[in-house]
Parts: C-alpha cells; sequence; structure tokens
C-alpha cells in the first residue's frame, strides 16, 4: 500500500457537450492527466443540474441527454496538481474547479 503523504482532490465541473479540440472534454481532461502520469482520474455523470447560466440539465425523458453535468475527480500531490491546473486554463472554455485537502486512508493497485 502506498500513501501520499500530502494530497488534494480538484474536482473539474462541466458539461458532457464541453468539446477540447473536437474531443468530448472530459476524455480529454482523462487523457491529459494520464500523460502527466497522476494517479488517476474519475469521471461522473450526473442526472441533474444548473451552473453559472442557471439553464437546468436533466435526463427526464422529453430532455434527454441534453448537455448533462459532468465532474471530473482527481486526487494527487499537489505539486502533481498543478500541472494539469496549468492545462485546464487552455483546455476548458466554461465550467468551474475546485480545490481541497484530502486525507487519503489508502491507496492500492494491482501489481501487474
Amino acid at each position: 500500500m502506498k500513501l501520499l503523504e500530502k494530497a488534494e482532490r480538484i474536482r473539474i465541473y462541466i458539461g458532457e457537450d464541453d468539446k477540447h479540440k473536437g474531443t468530448p472534454l472530459a476524455e480529454a481532461i482523462v487523457k491529459e492527466a494520464r500523460r502527466l502520469g497522476l494517479a488517476g482520474a474519475t469521471v461522473f455523470r450526473g442526472m441533474s443540474g444548473f451552473g453559472a447560466n442557471s439553464r437546468i440539465h436533466t435526463t427526464k425523458i422529453l430532455r434527454l441527454s441534453e448537455d448533462l453535468p459532468v465532474v471530473v475527480e482527481i486526487v494527487e500531490h499537489p505539486d502533481r496538481l498543478d500541472l494539469l491546473l496549468e492545462k485546464l486554463d487552455d483546455m476548458m472554455g466554461e465550467g468551474m474547479v475546485t480545490r481541497e485537502p484530502v486525507n487519503v486512508i489508502a491507496y492500492r493497485h494491482s501489481k501487474n
């Protein structure tokens, strides 16, 4: 088991229709995190939400898959997150990024 002595979590709030150079933004962020060698990234797709423009996005049957909210979450050492945050500034047209300290209890991976 490898524990980070100091860790932070960033959450990137975007819409599923957001793009970066023609690629879905969430996918582009995950690929960039991997390219930078970060510990991992997870993408969550929301059922409903609204952002700065106050327009509600929902999965209701008449509005199926209408730019639903997406959150990309990454936990890593703060210095390594800085590398990604610099890239995000160029990748994101709109959305929100939060950053907070976290306590990592366990970080395990396979030996393959």
